[in-house]
Parts: C-alpha cells; structure tokens; sequence
C-alpha cells in the first residue's frame, strides 16, 4: 500500500537526506588510487556516529547480513558490493549507495564516481548515469503515471547504447527505507500492471542502473554482489525524491543541485 506523506513529514525526512548527501560528498572527496573501499566505509560509518544517525545497510538481512553502512560496487559490480581491504586504482569507476535514518525517517541514495582518469566507455556511462537520474525527475512534471516516466529513462538508456538492469528496482521511502511502489527504471509488463499515479505526497527512491553491455547480472558467492554476466561496467545513480504540489524535491541534493 502506498502511504502519502504530509507536507511536514516531507520535511521531517529531510535531515537524514541532507546527511546521506553529505556522506557522499564525503566520499567524493575521498576517493583517489590507492585508497581502500574499506577505508571509505569506516569514515561514512565514523560520520552517521557523529549525528546519531542509524545507518540503513549494516546488518541489513540476508543469506549474510549486510556488513558495512555503505555498498561499494567498482566496475563490472552493479550493486551491493560489500567494502573491503580492495584498493581503487585509477581508471576504475566506483558506485557508492549508502542511507541513514533521523528521527525515525530515512534517506537513500548513489552515486557513481571516477578513480583518477577513466576511458571514453566509463566516461559516456557515467554520464548516461547521471543524465537518466535527473531525466527522470523532470519527467515527474510532465507525466501523470511512473510507466511514462520510466519508458522515457530506458529509452534514454538504449539511446545511448547501454542497458537497464531489470533484476533490481527503485522504491518507496520514508519511516522505512524499502516502502511500497516498487520503482523501476525499465517498462515490462510488471511495470505496467504495477503501474502507479505521480501524486503529491509520494516519496521515492529513483535508481537507475545501467550496464555498458548486456543488462543481465549475477550474484557473487559472498550473496550480496550483484556484477553484470558479461563482465562490461555499470553505474548506480540514486536520489531520494519528493513530489510535491509545485514538483519534484530532492531530498539528497548534490552541491550543484542546491546551487541551481
């Protein structure tokens, strides 16, 4: 069942969003060759201590529980990537998910950066990356039906050359991080018949994930990494979103979205 949230609840939300942004431009300024995905955890963990902030991933239930606060998934890993003592070196790309709860509301959201100088291939889907995450939100003002905006994303995607992963979705958010609609960045006959109206008060999860080759993937043995079949990169980008009567509110601003 889709729960509507009240204008003051969406500001209730916002602090944890506030601090996942601020997580990640943590990371951002983190990242370089030679530092450990492990060492990026510890210093997100280290941040969600300091404003009494629950971490959402750690512990999460699984085959294994979940062991860190943020997922680290570098190149060919989709999602889910559990950090480690792996050393980044340049030319990688790294998607970073990570979320909080404040107060009992939360914030969710990914990002895909560059280690150092990357190719042309993990150059334009990191853009592509980008571009369908911000695509999809503007499309919130011009479509009444989440299938409307999510065939604009994956045609966006094709466009391009690359893939919609179809095994993983975006989601509802608030008092929990995984709350009804489902959220997918593809159109099926799932996403037709789960289709759901973009009313104000809804509050979502928009995660594309897109692959440079075929869109099927895989789970590693440790039951959390998810990695593309064919061995070829993917990006995560994700932005806890709220509609709201004068639009779409993003809810884990990067710097460059507070300053437009």
């Amino acid at each position: 069942m889709i729960t509507l949230k009240s204008r003051r609840e969406i500001e209730q939300m916002r602090p944890a969003g506030l601090l996942v942004a601020e997580a990640h431009r943590l990371v951002a300024s983190m990242i370089r060759p030679g530092i450990t995905t492990g060492e990026i955890d510890r210093a997100v963990e280290a941040l969600f201590q300091e404003n009494s902030a629950i971490p959402l991933f750690k512990g999460f239930p699984g085959p294994v529980p979940f062991p860190a606060v943020c997922c680290m998934s570098v190149n060919e890993e989709v999602v889910h990537g559990i950090p480690s003592d792996r050393v980044l070196v340049e030319g990688d790309i790294i998607s970073v998910d990570t979320g909080c709860k404040i107060n009992g509301w939360c914030g969710d959201s990914a990002w895909s950066y560059p280690v150092g100088q990357v190719d042309e291939k993990k150059q334009k889907l990191l853009e592509v990356g980008e571009a369908s995450l911000l695509l999809s939100i503007n499309a919130i003002t011009e479509c009444k039906l989440w299938s409307e905006v999510a065939a604009k994303l994956e045609g966006f995607i094709n466009q391009n050359g690359f893939s919609s992963v179809v095994d993983f979705v975006g989601h509802g958010i608030g008092k929990e991080m995984h709350e009804d609609p489902q959220v997918p960045h593809y159109v099926d006959k799932g996403t037709l018949e789960n289709d759901f109206e973009l009313r104000p008060g809804l509050v979502i999860a928009i995660e594309p994930m897109v692959n440079a080759g075929a869109k099927e993937v895989l789970i590693a043995e440790d039951y959390w990494t998810v990695q593309t079949i064919d061995g070829e990169p993917s990006v995560h980008f994700e932005h806890t979103v709220a509609i709201t009567s004068s639009g779409p509110e993003i809810l884990t601003p990067r710097l460059s979205e507070l300053t437009k």
